[in-house]
């Protein structure tokens, strides 16, 4: 069972239907039916549900109304707290209240404590809100509202990134074919944009409706020329630092977006399967050096062939070498060839067995000999595309192993990683004969595949090829792992193109020592980045796109040479400042250089830098230059996604050009599912809108408006570290557990209407233990709550202010302290010795709740009585929630006698086998109400003796035993015997003997027509002769000397 599903259940039956929600009793999870009307004060109820029972009397339930004279001298409770949240009008109210009240505004720029920074994370200004974006900005808020009540500036400035692909490409979609046609950069530029502007401001009124707060009149934008500007700086420091370079090596590109693409924007969807080929490379020379067997075996009637296998047939005609590893076994066979099995081949010794099982010639291979790597080194073999080029085989390296292939690698250095290393180490030719959008150039095969896609129809003409040259030995597919464009789902090429670098290797030890540095949440994120940025090889930093930050470079005309230096780039940096990246497009060369260099027909370059580094830029743009901010910030929280993306893209420019980590703290959640695990699509109909959820969709009854703290308490409810599920059943529940909670609250606050803490409240010292016992698990919730916000645990906020909801005040002190609020006189001390505790704990738990279901909070705040006291010493006159600050932690609340903690932990639990007692009494149609009941009670340890029998002896008429047990009489006993001839046992006296022997028996004492209390008391006083005595003395305080009544037996 689901965490929102367990605590639902098991707060299932903690209030009734009443409008005042009058709980029943359960503990530790186990429910006991005790309705509270036919416990004790059932008139009282009917006088509740006639006053305030609307819920009622719409569903057609008529109440008989009661006509005691008594029922005025019940105190009801009173409120303008309503029952129903009537979210979608409540909440924007509220949100007015805290902007009309500059709350926010005051509270991040004038707490007293320290500055906090969660520096957020822009999200991509390319479509609406979804779940994703409400559980991150949720999630921040918290933190923020936890830290502002904490006294401290938490100033949160919302930004987003608008430059890249993704907008782009939206306003190309947005186009017709024609208009995309003459589009100039210029004025996609100022489409992108007008279209990143208009999101942003569809995002800031979602998330404003979501409760969150934040300078949202004055984000970042990476669009904005200052931020573009210090974006530039940072690359400026990495320029002077030596570790940006421009060269020609293999990079992801994406033909469908015609760009390279960093690894941060690339993705491995499950179900790839490639074309893979078995091939054999015809050799024709070797060196001297070389075994005679591999000489002799050239010269034979079969020849010498290499073998070799790849999972990429289109490279082949870019192939300059195989590569082979030193330190392994190679084997001289023949018969592996299915058609020419005189053909001598080349193999890994180790992958003899796996490839012939595959061509079907595991019969007829015969080895003949073998040699190491090493001997291999030197052979010539003919390109087998190519007649007249001529390649060579070398040393490759550790990649080159056993588990698959040959054992020999066709190495093109333009289409791979360590193919180029290996080249650039042999000073192979790196050749890439494909185009921007992945078709072959004439270089390929003496243009033999000109303007075929390398992804299909060149893929199956270079097969054809190498069929027709007879040297493929076998085609089969391949399930693998492949890099596709995160942004157009399509499959990415290696493709080596001119582009600029930044050198990982330059500071790669910086960067890990200073991730050590890092505190992560959760502790295994360390471990992720670290194996990233280990694995690293250089940044491709550079876009062939029009919507981004320039890299602003020139090249000389005639050269082609790039020309960059601090001169050039403080110019630029200038223009931009004032202009924006625009002025890149609008102006011409000469008007972007300074004066120095104007005149040298130099022009401008046209590549833009990966978004990934405008995102990586923030912390320089933001953090590091607002007043207001603080550089390192204390906390980047994003999706664990981000590992390789905006975590990793921050850290690394903020070591290369300041030296130490951006952040102090990293803290990642995982993604929002539907309920059934599914990823959201608009394919599969699947999607959850989080302003659906909180305003309804168009079918009310089907998508019912929640409003934005159901939405939050949701948030709260789920273990973000995974990832989490979302749907109609979950945010039912959800909702349930929000109502519940929120019927909890009101009759608390009902209950003090009259109570005002400088007139009526009372000293700790007076109080009953009952009610020093509460505020001693208060205190243990409070800690509890602190440490999970703390270490943003929120989901144990969640399940602590559930619990203590639930069990400690609805299943137990509320159940109990209904009699003194209702039955006793006004100004009483059992009833404003309860006032003053409800008090507590009512500005006590409004607090924890404040950063999660804040409307709700701020709404029972508003409507408190009188005005609590604050600790926050700026706003000793707090007119929000938010300005009162913290918990209040008394030391005579945190140091209450472990006596008094432990007697009550004793009660309860006796409580406990009192309670199964009494459902076995009414199961068995023997006892109606609780009242009726008289307990004997014993227990056979000592300490457990010891503690009922202080309580049976109590006088205050509060921490009784029969006011804890809400029963007539209780008797302690002195041993099990007495209690073997009641009406109800729970021992039958044979066996284990259970920690607390119960015995029931129905009272003999007259009932009380005011409280239903069975007291022989009743009768004793003539001008109230149905009343007890304590009721009389009620009755009388309040004015009613004497009032002969009927019984009200019949209501």
């Amino acid at each position: 069972m689901d965490r929102v599903a367990f605590v639902s259940a098991f707060h299932g039956a903690a209030l009734t239907a009443s409008k005042w929600g009058l709980p029943i009793a359960t503990r530790h999870g186990k429910l006991f039916h005790r309705p509270f009307i036919r416990r004790s004060h059932r008139h009282v109820c009917a006088s509740i549900a006639t006053a305030a029972g609307e819920a009622g009397s719409k569903q057609g339930r008529k109440r008989k109304e009661h006509s005691s004279p008594y029922s005025a001298t019940v105190n009801l409770p009173k409120t303008g707290f309503e029952q129903r949240a009537n979210a979608t009008k409540k909440e924007p109210v509220i949100q007015n209240f805290w902007s009309e009240n500059t709350v926010y505004e005051r509270l991040s720029r004038g707490n007293p404590g320290e500055t906090f920074v969660l520096h957020d994370g822009p999200p991509f200004a390319n479509g609406p809100l979804h779940c994703g974006h409400a559980l991150n900005k949720i999630l921040k808020d918290f933190i923020n509202k936890h830290q502002l009540m904490n006294g401290k500036k938490a100033v949160f400035i919302p930004g987003w990134d608008t430059h890249g692909l993704p907008i782009e490409l939206k306003v190309l979609q947005s186009m017709k074919s024609s208009q995309r046609k003459n589009l100039t950069p210029v004025e996609l530029r100022k489409k992108a944009r007008s279209f990143a502007l208009n999101t942003i401001q569809d995002h800031i009124a979602g998330m404003k409706r979501f409760g969150v707060w934040g300078d949202w009149d004055n984000p970042y934008l990476t669009l904005n020329p200052e931020y573009e500007a210090a974006q530039m700086e940072v690359f400026g420091v990495m320029y002077e630092k030596g570790y940006v370079f421009r060269g020609k090596k293999p990079v992801h590109w994406s033909p469908s977006s015609r760009t390279a693409l960093a690894e941060a924007e690339l993705e491995y969807p499950e179900g790839h399967t490639s074309r893979s080929c078995y091939c054999v490379f015809k050799t024709v020379s070797a060196p001297h050096s070389a075994p005679h067997f591999v000489i002799d075996a050239m010269n034979s009637s079969g020849g010498l062939a290499l073998s070799i296998w790849t999972t990429t047939p289109w490279t082949i005609p870019a192939n300059r070498a195989i590569a082979i590893n030193a330190n392994l076994d190679y084997a001289l066979v023949t018969g592996l060839h299915p058609k020419l099995p005189e053909l001598v081949i080349v193999i890994a010794e180790d992958l003899i067995e796996a490839t012939s099982s595959k061509l079907e010639t595991k019969d007829s291979v015969k080895v003949l000999s073998v040699v190491k790597g090493t001997d291999l080194l030197g052979i010539e073999y003919q390109h087998p595309l190519e007649t007249k080029k001529y390649c060579r085989v070398l040393e490759g390296g550790d990649y080159i192993t056993t588990e698959t292939g040959t054992g020999l690698v066709h190495t093109a250095p333009g289409h791979g990683q360590e193919d180029y290393q290996t080249g650039l180490r042999e000073g192979l030719e790196v050749v890439s004969p494909v185009d921007d959008g992945g078709r072959f150039t004439d270089q390929a095969a003496d243009g033999r595949f000109t303007g075929l896609p390398v992804l299909g129809e060149g893929n199956q003409a270079v097969l054809d090829a190498l069929d027709d040259a007879k040297v493929l030995l076998l085609e089969e597919s391949y399930s693998h792992k492949y890099p596709y464009d995160w942004r157009t789902k399509k499959p990415t090429i290696f493709r080596a193109t001119e582009q600029w670098f930044i050198s990982i290797a330059d500071f790669r030890e910086d960067v890990l020592r200073a991730i050590e540095k890092v505190q992560w949440f959760p502790a295994a994120g360390i471990k992720r980045i670290k194996g990233m940025v280990e694995g690293r090889g250089d940044w491709c930093i550079s876009r062939q796109r029009s919507w981004g930050v320039p890299i602003p470079v020139f090249y000389d005309d005639a050269t082609g040479e790039a020309l960059m230096s601090r001169e050039i780039l403080d110019h630029v940096i200038g223009v931009i400042r004032e202009r924006g990246t625009d002025a890149w497009w609008e102006l011409e060369s000469e008007d972007l250089l300074p004066e120095s260099h104007r005149g040298r027909n130099l022009r401008k370059g046209r590549d833009t830098m990966d978004v990934w580094f405008d995102s990586g830029s923030s912390w320089a743009a933001v953090a590091a230059v607002r007043d207001e901010l603080s550089y390192p910030v204390d906390l980047y929280l994003e999706g664990s996604d981000q590992h390789r993306g905006w975590f990793q893209s921050s850290m690394l420019t903020s070591v290369a050009t300041r030296e130490q980590a951006p952040y102090k703290k990293v803290l990642t959640h995982g993604f929002v599912l539907d309920e059934k695990g599914v990823k959201m699509s608009k394919s599969v109909g699947n999607v959850v809108d989080p302003l659906k959820v909180i305003s309804g969709g168009n079918n009310k009854k089907k998508e019912p408006p929640y409003g934005s703290d159901v939405l939050r308490l949701w948030v709260a409810s789920v273990d973000y570290n995974a990832d989490m599920m979302i749907g109609p059943s979950i945010l039912r529940q959800v909702a349930d557990v929000y109502k519940k909670l929120r019927n909890t609250l009101r009759y608390m606050l009902g209950n003090i209407h009259d109570f005002d803490p400088k007139k009526h409240g009372l000293s700790y010292e007076s109080l009953p233990s009952l009610d020093k016992y509460i505020l001693g698990r208060m205190i243990s919730l409070l800690d509890e709550v602190d440490s999970a916000y703390d270490s943003f645990s929120f989901f144990k906020v969640y399940q602590a202010l559930q619990r203590f909801a639930v069990v400690d005040l609805s299943n137990f002190y509320l159940d109990i302290a209904k009699d003194r609020l209702y039955i006793s006189a006004p100004d009483s001390f059992r009833r404003r010795s309860c006032q003053t505790v409800l008090g507590v704990l009512l500005e006590n738990y409004t607090r924890a709740l404040a950063p999660i279901i804040s409307h709700t909070a701020e709404d029972l705040w508003q409507n408190m009585p009188y005005k609590p006291l604050s600790t926050n010493s700026l706003f000793p006159e707090a007119k929000s929630v938010y300005e009162a600050g913290w918990f209040e932690r008394r030391s005579e609340w945190v140091n209450v006698d472990p006596d008094i903690m432990d007697n009550w932990k004793v009660v309860l639990e006796a409580r406990d086998a009192v309670n199964k007692v009494l459902e076995t009494a009414r199961n068995s149609k023997t006892l109606g109400a609780s009242m009726e009941a008289s307990i004997k009670i014993f227990a056979g340890d000592a300490r457990d003796a010891a503690a009922l029998q202080k309580m049976a002896d109590c006088t205050n008429d509060i921490d009784s035993l029969q006011r804890a047990f809400i029963v007539s009489n209780v008797q302690v006993l002195t041993t099990p015997e007495s209690a073997r001839h009641c009406a109800h046992v729970n021992y039958d006296y044979e066996g284990e003997m259970p920690r607390f022997i119960v015995g029931m028996d129905k009272s003999d004492a007259p009932k009380c027509d005011r409280c239903w209390h069975y007291d022989d008391t009743v009768g004793v006083h003539h001008e109230h002769p149905l009343l007890c005595s304590r009721c009389t003395d009620a009755v009388v305080s309040m004015g009613m000397a004497s009032e002969p009544v009927e019984s009200s037996e019949a209501v």
